[in-house]
């Protein structure tokens, strides 16, 4: 009987999904329609917040935004690295269709493909006011501007990354890293991720009698590693990476202050959130990949694997975990959905979360397949298995479901599926456009030893080029 009642319990999750599938794309009145925001932390590690158990890491806020909404623990990005892990998100597609495989280097005309259409794009096409606060790094050209692609209001920095003080090298008209509030040179005071939720606050108060999306990209806690001495003085002595957890509280702080002020307008109920990381932890700003193997830049799972919150009020179950396979690439259809958007209207590699969601069974994949490639270096998984390849053939294979850690390569002994794997790795590249640029050539060279040690399961014997050059100092010196 017991079997019996599971049984029965799975097929009514089946039927309730397969329901909500088709239904999607009805129309949502305007008065329904939420406001939507993307809050994206910068290089931050998987297990690197209090909701993921974290013993040394302060995040108030984020812990409650995951005890009111749905925690997704499998879930990825498409890309190890900051930009084209950005420009798969924003257009929900895998960014390498579009050349936009490598990590962005300035004067990249053909980065960020125009042809695309962004999140903003499409959700502005329905009525939404759309704003970004924050990092860019998607291109530096006039044509690759915020307000060029979608968003309506744009205040944050082109580059990829920049001090969290006022500077006076960077805070020149011209340069990279210097603010903008659209297109003009800004000055701020303070701390930058304080500054960047007091803008994000301001822009929902610009926006009252109708529907937003809020882009909020913070750039901690990516390097350099600055903090207010007030808060870094709140960790010294408690944990040994007090810089990286101050930075964390920051961010942290600045995200509660977005949903105090939502809460207090009245909006929290009918406004849908994600929160997740645009790619691992890096090797170089003291996160930790844990449990995982592997970090920011290659494509072990602690380079690729993040948490995701969804929240919205009244339509995401509060305080679940779904253990199901998702993607990053989810974010754009799913909330297109939510903003009444009928039918599939863009191309997408993303599914619409809604209805899996709304199925009861949390442990659904949402994708029995996901790829990823960057310079060659590539990687597949299909159900509980992982490929990882270099460009040279060197490949291993890894049975997540019992390997987690990506410990055993099991490709001698499973020829078989180790050569199907391959096979649809190969298949999806056929699909895609040959890298817009490359990345410069010592940073391939690092990242290509990395693969090769982590695959050999031995110690990796550079992490970015200047380990190269210490060691052939070293060499030369003995």
């Amino acid at each position: 009987m017991g079997q019996h009642r599971s049984i029965q319990k799975g097929t009514w999750a089946v039927v309730l999904l397969l329901l909500s599938l088709c239904t999607a794309g009805q129309p949502v009145p305007d008065a329904a329609r939420p406001n939507i925001i993307v809050i994206l932390a910068d290089d931050a590690g998987y297990a690197d917040f209090g909701f993921m158990g974290s013993q040394d890491m302060l995040t108030p806020s984020l812990d409650q935004l995951a005890k009111g909404g749905v925690l997704f623990n499998q879930h990825y990005v498409s890309a190890s690295v900051c930009s084209p892990s950005r420009a798969g998100l924003l257009t929900g597609r895998y960014q390498q269709r579009f050349g936009h495989e490598c990590n962005l280097e300035p004067e990249q005309p053909t980065a960020f493909d125009t042809a695309q259409v962004t999140l903003a794009e499409a959700l502005r096409q329905q009525g939404y006011r759309t704003g970004i606060v924050g990092k860019w790094h998607l291109g530096d050209f006039p044509h690759q501007h915020p307000l060029r692609n979608g968003f309506d209001e744009f205040w944050g920095f082109i580059a990829g990354g920049r001090s969290y003080f006022p500077s006076k090298t960077e805070d020149q008209p011209g340069d990279l890293r210097a603010i903008l509030h659209n297109y003009e040179t800004v000055t701020f005071d303070g701390y930058l991720t304080d500054v960047l939720g007091e803008q994000a606050v301001r822009y929902i108060d610009d926006s009252k009698g109708q529907p937003f999306f809020l882009y909020l990209a913070f750039n901690a806690p990516h390097t350099p590693m600055e903090a207010k001495p007030e808060v870094l003085n709140m960790f010294q002595g408690k944990t040994q990476r007090p810089v990286y957890a101050a930075m964390m509280y920051s961010m942290d702080k600045a995200i509660g202050n977005v949903l105090a002020k939502l809460k207090k307008d009245g909006l929290l109920e009918n406004t849908l959130i994600f929160f997740t990381s645009d790619n691992g932890g890096a090797h170089n700003n003291g996160s930790s990949p844990a449990p995982w193997k592997g970090w920011k830049g290659n494509e072990f799972e602690g380079g690729i694997r993040t948490p995701l919150i969804v929240s919205w009020p009244g339509h995401v179950n509060a305080g679940k975990t779904y253990t199901g396979i998702a993607s990053s690439l989810d974010i754009f259809p799913t909330a297109l959905q939510a903003a009444g958007t009928a039918g599939n209207r863009y191309p997408t590699d993303g599914k619409d979360l809604l209805p899996y969601l709304k199925s009861g069974n949390y442990t659904l994949h949402v994708h029995d397949e996901l790829y990823w490639r960057k310079d060659g270096m590539a990687a597949a998984r299909v159900g509980e298995y992982k490929v990882l390849r270099l460009q040279d053939g060197q490949a291993v294979l890894y049975n997540l479901q019992n390997d987690q850690g990506e410990q055993q390569d099991i490709s001698k002994g499973e020829v078989k599926r180790f050569n199907a794997l391959s096979g649809k790795l190969q298949d999806w590249e056929k699909l895609l456009q040959r890298p817009a640029w490359k990345e410069p050539e010592d940073w391939n060279k690092v990242t290509r030893m990395i693969y090769e040690d982590l695959m050999n399961n031995r110690p990796v014997r550079a992490k970015e080029p200047k380990d190269l050059k210490k060691k052939k100092n070293e060499t030369a010196a003995q």
